[in-house]
């Protein structure tokens, strides 16, 4: 069960241009945990997501396609009174991407403790939560128990660091408030950025060290390196490299999020480390050359397919 933000994305249609000169957008579910889920449905796994979308034409989009891919929405509660969040985003490959949040007071924001007492967690295997939801009250302590009744349960708790400066004015409070969730989760995955943003550390390597020390729980620290692939770092010192695959990039957003599907797909199965983040490589690999992210998220086969053409595991 992924736990928290749910938006709509627009994704400019205008590859190269400016944001100024767009003439057209495509729509798109967004939001990290939303990609997640509807990523590690496609996998084949069971996902469920657990959150607040607003009572309105672009809510009734984001649950046509939940509802779709086959993703459980029993524990999503339709706010009245606030709006989904909005994404505009503009793709001008390979490295120009702007994006622009539209989050103040949105629906998923206002995930209540409430809403998360009411979800049937106790059924999760693995309850996953993303950085940003930890950016405004009320989500941030109805997220904060999402994971202690994780813990109390038998269910694993990732967490993606997923820093979205925009919305955390303030890096040291986002630090604290993600440094209380590493101490509590399973798995930690992050960008080399994000996990010295955690840490508060300016050097990686302190910064993994760090960590690896504040998480009680955990059983991998994943570090995102893009086109140089991922390393898993675990709490009895090893260190494991994964290999990326090369494609052209269109668009880098959510990479992160397909990279987590992958990982989880693996992990579920009872996969090694450097297995779970190397299909975690094939699934990212495939959404940077795609358009759209949660819309366009590869299926089991096809990911495996990926992998074999291009050397296996």
């Amino acid at each position: 069960m992924t736990v928290g933000r749910c938006a709509v994305d627009f994704y400019c249609n205008d590859i190269g241009a400016p944001l100024k000169h767009a003439k057209s957008f495509n729509i798109y579910l967004g939001g990290c945990p939303a990609n997640v889920a509807v990523g590690a449905r496609r996998l084949g796994l069971r996902s469920a997501i657990l959150t607040r979308i607003g009572v309105e034409p672009l809510g009734d989009y984001l649950m046509n396609v939940l509802e779709t891919e086959g993703v459980s929405a029993e524990a999503v509660v339709r706010d009245p009174l606030h709006l989904c969040g909005l994404v505009v985003l503009g793709i001008q490959p390979p490295d120009t991407f702007p994006l622009t949040m539209y989050r103040e007071n949105c629906a998923d924001i206002n995930l209540s403790l409430d809403d998360v007492q009411a979800a049937p967690l106790n059924e999760a295997h693995v309850v996953f939560v993303s950085g940003t939801g930890f950016s405004r009250e009320p989500s941030a302590s109805a997220t904060t128990a999402a994971v202690e009744m994780a813990q109390a349960g038998s269910a694993a708790v990732m967490l993606d660091i997923d820093l979205r400066p925009a919305i955390w004015p303030d890096a040291r409070a986002f630090g604290l408030a993600v440094r209380r969730i590493v101490a509590m989760a399973d798995l930690v995955v992050g960008t080399e950025e994000e996990i010295r943003a955690a840490a508060d550390e300016t050097d990686v390597e302190a910064a993994t060290a760090r960590l690896l020390k504040i998480g009680r729980n955990l059983q991998a620290l994943v570090v995102k390196r893009g086109q140089r692939g991922a390393t898993v770092l675990t709490p009895d010192g090893k260190r494991i490299d994964a290999a990326p695959f090369q494609v052209e990039v269109l668009n880098v957003i959510g990479a992160g999020d397909a990279f987590i599907s992958g990982f989880l797909y693996g992990y579920r199965r009872g996969w090694e480390w450097g297995k779970c983040a190397r299909f975690g490589n094939a699934t990212g690999a495939i959404i940077v050359a795609r358009h759209a992210c949660a819309n366009d998220m590869p299926y089991e086969q096809e990911a495996l397919d990926f992998v074999s053409a291009r050397g296996g595991f």
